[in-house]
């Protein structure tokens, strides 16, 4: 299977710039045979916390723009950006996953916020993780902050064979990014996808990308550099149960 991930440059609450990137992203991917393309942490935006002005309904701009995108590049498209129920004062950062037909198959909402930007009070938390299948690939998907909590990628580890993990992800920390990616991977003997965006947003804040994808033993498949970029990386699903198998701490050990 191949992926492409897409490191992006996003441009601070401008959606119509960020989807005219996106679009070139997803026809370059669609071009390059891929079978999923993905997109970092709130893509269209910028990690905002401007609810207001970014936040759209379920049914909003965004989502129409991926299932077109999905269905005109017959390509299974992941992203996340901020949804808002109207009822409510808080957004929700969400990742969703559509397949080439369009549809959406899953959505799935931040459980860890991070409460050092303040995103707690702007964001309503998740509370509960996700499964999918998207071209016969068993997956999960976690955001950014969830990735320093290995409780809950232990919760999806039996059922998938990949989790993806779509970030904005500082500078400042990016070791942290790369070493907590590769320890997701071996602890859960899965494919861990980790799309990571790259520039300064809005805020002064420095990202340098990095977007990896780490294998069941957590071998390097992929890297990418600090520019925006597209990365592709093929991965074999059969590898998981190889693994497994061969060691198989992973079904010995109790539900959390």
């Amino acid at each position: 299977m191949r992926i492409g991930l897409a490191q992006l440059n996003i441009v601070w609450e401008m959606k119509k710039e960020n989807f005219v990137s996106a679009e070139k992203f997803i026809i370059k991917a669609a071009r390059k045979k891929c079978d999923i393309v993905v997109f970092p942490e709130m893509f269209n935006t910028g990690f905002s916390m401007n609810i207001p002005s970014i936040a759209e309904k379920k049914e909003g701009e965004t989502a129409k723009f991926l299932a077109m995108q999905a269905k005109k590049n017959d390509i299974n498209i992941i992203a996340g950006y901020a949804v808002k129920d109207f009822g409510n004062s808080k957004g929700f950062n969400q990742g969703v996953v559509y397949n080439r037909d369009g549809k959406r198959v899953a959505i799935y909402t931040k459980m860890r916020s991070f409460s050092f930007a303040k995103e707690d009070r702007y964001y309503a938390a998740g509370n509960k993780v996700i499964n999918f299948d998207i071209e016969r690939l068993s997956s999960s998907i976690f955001i950014c902050f969830d990735l320093r909590f290995p409780e809950i990628f232990r919760r999806v580890a039996r059922k998938v064979q990949a989790i993806f993990v779509i970030a904005n992800w500082p500078s400042a920390r990016i070791e942290h990014w790369e070493a907590l990616l590769k320890a997701r991977a071996i602890e859960n003997q899965c494919f861990i996808i980790g799309v990571n965006r790259t520039g300064r947003d809005g805020n002064g804040i420095d990202y340098c990308g990095r977007s990896k994808i780490f294998g069941p033993l957590g071998n390097e498949i992929c890297s990418a550099g600090q520019k925006e970029e597209l990365l592709i990386g093929e991965i074999a699903p059969h590898e998981v149960q190889e693994a497994r198998q061969k060691f198989p701490f992973l079904i010995s050990m109790g539900s959390i």
